[in-house]
């Protein structure tokens, strides 16, 4: 089981950094695009829409949003030139402000899983509740995944790839150590705290070396520092919520896994739980440090 772990861990690594530095963005787009609808497919699956014409609605619901927000820039030129509006092309930064809705969403969940997990894993929603709050998560994710390497380059969409990967193997060797006391036993019996201190320190550790590359290039800047590792910290907590989050859906419906289409790991969910929630944030405060490309 170790071994199909690593080699499906090492296959998948090396197709995402050929994606991140090789293809152009939108290419990119469309690779992250796919793979959110596989996971959009499982999600389908976990809160119980069973019939395929529904199941296909759901994915034509975020498709159709995805092309909207990729050809943003093109149909505000198109309302441009229809209407005689040229002010209209001032719209093309609104897209920005859509990132606060799902930080306040999964900070919201953080709080709510670290005070009240039995709670949390009772909520009883209806169907139709679930699949948007999937929708919502699932099309974020897309969206400030595929910005971040738009606006921000290979190099910083990388990082934060390599962060949240990062933290998830500094969580587990200090888990597997030190992890006596548990974070959320009722949702997760393998989360404990002395993990998530060891993902933090992770993203300390990474977040010191990865600015030291802007702090070459564009000068040395102490408060820039100080605020990437915040930020880089901030991110990868919220993160372990993420995962969380997605134990919480399949323990209410007795799923270990998400799916099974990656082998030794699961679903894609079981993939991509942690940058559900850790990219809208990551994007967000890099808005806010003022970090170039």
């Amino acid at each position: 089981m170790l071994l199909t772990r690593i080699i499906t861990a090492t296959v998948l690594a090396t197709l995402i950094a050929l994606a991140v530095f090789e293809l152009p963005v939108e290419y990119f787009s469309l690779s992250i695009a796919l793979i959110t609808l596989l996971g959009a497919w499982e999600w389908t699956q976990l809160v119980s829409i069973t019939t395929l014409y529904k199941r296909i609605f759901f994915l034509i619901t975020l498709i159709l949003p995805m092309a909207g927000l990729q050809f943003w820039t093109q149909i505000l030129e198109l309302i441009a030139t229809l209407t005689d509006w040229p002010d209209v092309r001032d719209y093309s930064g609104i897209l920005e402000w859509l990132v606060i809705p799902p930080v306040l969403f999964w900070i919201t969940v953080m709080i709510l899983i670290r005070n009240v997990p039995t709670q949390v894993l009772n909520i009883q929603l209806k169907v139709a509740s679930k699949a948007l709050i999937g929708w919502f998560v699932l099309l974020s994710a897309w969206m400030f995944l595929t910005r971040l390497r738009a606006f921000y380059g290979p190099e910083m969409t990388m990082f934060f790839l390599v962060l949240i990967w990062g933290a998830d193997v500094g969580a587990y060797f200090t888990g597997k150590k030190w992890g006596a006391v548990k974070l959320a036993p009722e949702i997760s019996p393998g989360k404990t705290v002395a993990g998530v201190r060891g993902a933090l320190l992770s993203g300390v550790l990474l977040s010191v070396l990865f600015i030291g590359y802007y702090s070459l290039r564009d000068g040395f800047v102490w408060t820039r520092v100080f605020d990437f590792v915040l930020l880089s910290v901030l991110t990868v907590l919220i993160s372990v919520y993420g995962d969380l989050f997605v134990s919480v859906v399949k323990r209410q419906v007795g799923a270990k896994d998400s799916g099974t289409l990656l082998p030794g790991h699961g679903g894609i969910l079981d993939r991509i739980d942690s940058i559900l929630a850790a990219i809208p944030l990551f994007y967000a405060g890099i808005i806010l440090i003022g970090l170039d490309s």
